[in-house]
């Protein structure tokens, strides 16, 4: 199994290096372009949402294995203020930064397994996966 890879999100630059690691990761594993492209982008949301809301966490990303099948992992965490309401933080178009709102959902839409941790004031958890189509 892959060894866990963590990029601390303090900067903008982080958020460059969490999605290129994520697409080196991807390529490396046998994903197509097009997934490549679903993953960096998924990272690159949940690594601006950090940034934006909570102003520092982490990216993890690492491969998963079944019987069956593999992907990648990325794991979003945070210590930052939590979700407040979870429900329509998923709705989509809801922004409280002024961005375009694609934000969750978005990811939610562009990984495979999606899901949310959060507790106000302690920090948010998001888990998602990309499973490899055979």
């Amino acid at each position: 199994m892959e060894v866990q890879s963590c990029v601390k999100i303090i900067s903008e630059w982080d958020i460059v290096a969490a999605r290129q690691l994520g697409r080196d990761i991807a390529k490396k594993m046998g994903f197509g372009t097009v997934d490549q492209a679903r993953i960096a982008t998924a990272i690159s949301e949940l690594a601006r949402n950090i940034y934006l809301y909570a102003q520092k966490g982490s990216i993890c990303i690492e491969e998963v294995f079944t019987v069956d099948r593999k992907g990648i992992k990325v794991l979003s965490i945070d210590e930052g203020p939590g979700i407040a309401d979870i429900r329509r933080a998923m709705e989509d178009g809801y922004t409280t930064s002024g961005g375009l709102g694609a934000g969750l959902p978005g990811v939610k839409r562009l990984m495979d397994d999606f899901s949310i941790n959060t507790e106000v004031g302690k920090g948010t958890e998001i888990l998602t996966i990309k499973w490899l189509r055979s």
